[in-house]
């Protein structure tokens, strides 16, 4: 018998029917072992040795693995053909080796394949090799830094700035790119500029537009025109002149498609194309990549889904000819098969692009088959490869230039005019920040032909900051810059939204004020570390250890001694110089100048003291420095809206209360805006709301003010039990309660709104969803290791998974009805890992006193 490794169950299981009954192909599911989040799990005392630990899902597999290896005379190790792919069998004869008896007599093959086919399953089998030792150590060298980074790094983010998360070798890199592009838009100056544009007629009356380009015999600049004077007087000009034809040119242009999908291309255009985030694209990837059904056989319909290759393989191209031919017509085969090359800085291209593993497969033939997310995603790599081999699409551009009777003032008209589609009839490549093309078609213009004008149009216009990243451009320039691999876009834009480091607005980062102070720091402190080219070069590095031109450990010595002493330099750092740095760096976003001229560090409630970036538990915020005479605070947030209104660091004044006489005010408080009611008087606190999210601060009028600061409400008596429901906003957002049944409103504007009716609703729908808290959404079967099923259930926090007594959360977007055995065992496995934290006991009042 021979005993063959993969990583997941669904690929064991279709590759057991390729092998037959003389094989036994067991899951792995992912590594079985991972360095411990504790002190000396890399010894660089020690040659950096490397501790090792197995969770407790894995020992089970081990065994498994073990007891079927020693039945067999051969183990094939069958895993990813990545660096990740390599380490997991590494890891796995590993752990085998430590095992007595086990590995004896036994013969170990290492095999990779691209696609799960059962031709490319057989074809791998056929051709084994040896563990690539240096592709291992490449890995282990990945491991080593991240864990030295990551573990010693964080640490002094914990005690130097209370409310930190995390730091990593790339997600500070990544989140640095964010906050850079934050600071190019708050930097930004906008400029007014015009441009003149003429509307015209030709000889035969038909229409076309032309824009002027030389005035008074001088080329007219982008910022030629500053003002509307300037534009009314260049616009007067051009209407007093007359115009004639000097010249018309055509020119041919040609243009090629994009190149078949790397890893990052495929995750840019899924979040262009078709709206998804990148771990979204990959785990819908990953389920092509192991496949489906078809005629009684499961095969895979995508080749490997990491990889920066550009090119494929000679059969797929002929393949792609094939159906180019057959569904578009032989115009549309170019007389050779192209073939591209990735220009992106560090690109290994070990592996082909992501292609389907059969052309002639089109996507309406497998649509029936495949869930949404799988059947959009195909069809969107099936057009990308198939575009990649087509003809180039024909363009004529043409350019008129039409001057004045003296020569002094001339219009230039241009159009493109597209002879032939070529690939565009199938596929366009999409684009982040697409600019408007003015280039329109041009009617027939002869030289010397007079043209009339219909009209003359002056345009105003002012320049725009840079747009924020999207996941498809921020992945882009990651691997412009070299930063990352294939496999790790997903997990680190993923990282940065679970630390909240970062919010999506518009489909768009933008950096939180914890995010803005991490990288502030690191800036200040680890400057070296944060840096692009030292992350891209980090990255040569792994690649050349992969080749074997350098020692791993050399590499990771010589980071050490840097980096530690860097690590060692912030010792004796006390929170307040820290601040003091970070509160000086920010300055130019957290405090704007102000037009009248006056201090923005003056606090604008005491008027006297200067205010600073603070840190509290729940992370940073600005203070004054006076506190506790003076309790001002604010969140840390531009002091500009974007669009030049400067928000007041200050309280807003919407009103008097009626009943009080007191300020009704807007405030900014290090949890978020707030309503508030009069002043402190003698330590006591002013009546407070916080504003609910969804509901704009910017938009709250002083009777909604009111409504908030009103809150609890009673709406009424529950037709029940006559007792009271009330409406109110807790720390989750606004909710309705009746006795100890809470339900949350979704939209914060019911909270003015709503009525008995609704809320006897809302709380009996969720007397329903607590009454079914025990039927499951989907029992997913037994578990892997036997014991117990898996549940998918739905809880007051969201769905989740249940196997025993663990329960493991389900991404917020991912559908629960769609959640696999697989996926559902890896949330159960990374749950069990983290283990339950210790409660802390709370210290009594008379202990605190003390």
């Amino acid at each position: 018998m021979k005993t063959v490794i993969v990583e997941s169950p669904a690929k064991a299981k279709t590759i057991n029917k390729y092998l037959g009954k003389d094989y036994k192909v067991l899951a792995s599911f992912g590594h079985i072992r991972d360095l411990p989040s504790k002190d000396g799990s890399v010894d660089p005392e020690n040659d950096f040795e490397m501790t090792w630990a197995v969770d407790g899902d894995s020992k089970k597999r081990i065994k498994d693995i073990a007891d079927s290896t020693k039945a067999s005379d051969e183990l094939i190790l069958a895993t990813d053909p990545d660096r990740e792919g390599e380490a997991i069998s590494w890891h796995v004869l590993e752990v085998l080796n430590a095992r007595r008896g086990v590995m004896k007599d036994v013969a170990v093959k290492r095999v990779v394949f691209n696609e799960i086919t059962k031709n490319a399953i057989l074809q791998a089998m056929e051709d084994p090799r040896d563990i690539d030792t240096e592709m291992v150590e490449a890995y282990l060298t990945r491991r080593a830094l991240d864990y030295l980074v990551g573990f010693n790094l964080s640490p002094v983010l914990w005690r130097k700035l209370p409310g930190s998360r995390s730091a990593g070798r790339v997600q500070s890199v990544a989140l640095r790119l964010i906050c850079e592009r934050e600071l190019e838009i708050e930097k930004f100056n906008s400029e007014e500029y015009w441009s003149i544009e003429a509307a015209l007629k030709n000889s035969e009356d038909k229409k076309f537009t032309a824009k002027l380009t030389t005035l008074n015999g001088d080329k007219v600049e982008k910022f030629s025109f500053r003002n509307s004077d300037d534009a009314n007087a260049a616009k007067a000009a051009v209407e007093a002149a007359n115009f004639t034809v000097r010249d018309v040119q055509s020119k041919p242009a040609r243009r090629n498609p994009a190149a078949p999908f790397t890893t990052s291309t495929m995750q840019q255009e899924a979040a262009r194309k078709l709206g998804f985030n990148a771990q979204r694209t990959m785990r819908t990837a990953q389920k092509l990549y192991e496949g489906i059904e078809i005629n009684g056989e499961t095969t895979g319909l995508i080749t490997y889904m990491r990889t920066d290759g550009v090119n494929i393989a000679g059969e797929a191209i002929a393949s792609a000819r094939s159906v180019i031919a057959k569904e578009y017509g032989d115009n549309y085969v170019p007389a050779k098969p192209k073939y591209y090359k990735n220009k992106s800085k560090n690109a290994q291209e070990a592996h082909e692009a992501v292609r389907p593993t059969d052309l002639s497969r089109l996507p309406k033939t497998v649509a029936n088959r495949l869930d949404e997310d799988q059947k959009r995603l195909y069809e969107l790599i099936w057009k990308r490869t198939i575009a990649s081999q087509m003809a180039e699409a024909q363009m004529e551009r043409t350019t008129a230039d039409i001057v004045s009777e003296d020569s002094k003032i001339a219009l230039r008209a241009s159009g493109t005019v597209q002879v032939f589609d070529g690939f565009l009839t199938l596929y366009q490549e999409g684009q982040d920040d697409a600019k408007d093309d003015d280039e329109k078609r041009l009617p027939k213009l002869s030289k010397g032909e007079n043209v009339n004008k219909d009209k003359v149009i002056a345009n105003q216009h002012f320049t725009e900051p840079p747009p924020r990243f999207t996941e498809a451009s921020l992945v882009k320039r990651m691997e412009e810059l070299g930063i990352g691999r294939p496999s790790t876009y997903a997990s680190i834009l993923t990282v940065l939204r679970d630390r909240n480091y970062v919010v999506m607005d518009k489909n768009r980062f933008v950096p939180e004020g914890k995010g803005r102070v991490v990288t502030s720091f690191l800036e200040s402190y680890f400057n070296k570390y944060v840096q692009y080219e030292f992350t891209a070069d980090m990255e040569a590095e792994l690649d050349k250890i992969s080749d074997g031109k350098i020692a791993w450990k050399e590499v990771l010595a010589n980071f050490w001694l840097d980096f530690s002493k860097a690590i060692e330099g912030t010792k004796d750092l006390r929170v307040s110089e820290v601040l003091d740095v970070i509160t000086d760096a920010l300055a130019p976003f957290i405090f704007p100048a102000r037009e009248d001229g006056t201090d923005p560090r003056i606090c604008p409630k005491c008027g006297e003291g200067g205010l600073s970036v603070k840190t509290g538990k729940f992370g940073a915020f600005i203070g004054c420095e006076n506190y506790p005479t003076c309790n001002f605070t604010r969140q840390i947030q531009n002091g500009d809206d974007g669009n030049g209104n400067g928000q007041d660091d200050g309280p807003k004044t919407l009103g008097i209360d009626p009943d009080s006489g007191m300020e009704v005010t807007i405030r900014s408080g290090r949890f978020g805006p707030y309503i508030q009611l009069g002043e402190p008087v003698d330590k006591e606190k002013p009546k407070r709301s916080s504003i609910p999210k969804g509901m704009s601060p910017d938009d709250l009028d002083f009777e909604r003010a009111l409504k908030l600061l009103a809150l609890p409400r009673e709406i009424g008596a529950h037709p029940e039990d006559g007792n009271p429901i009330t409406v109110a906003i807790g720390r989750y957002g606004p909710y309705v309660s009746h006795n100890r049944n809470f339900a949350s409103i979704k939209d914060a504007e019911d909270i003015f709104t709503i009525g008995i009716n609704r809320a006897v609703d809302l709380l009996a729908e969720n007397a329903k969803k607590r009454g079914k808290a025990s039927e499951p959404i989907k029992d997913l079967g037994e578990h892997p290791d036997g014991d117990g099923n898996i549940l998918v259930m739905d809880g007051r926090y969201g769905p989740y998974v249940k196997y025993k007594r663990i329960n493991a959360t389900i991404p917020k977007d991912k559908d629960p009805k769609e959640v696999t055995v697989e996926e559902a065992v890896e949330l159960i496995k990374a749950r069990a890992a983290k283990g339950k934290k210790p409660r802390k006991r709370a210290a009594s009042k008379k202990k605190k006193a003390k």
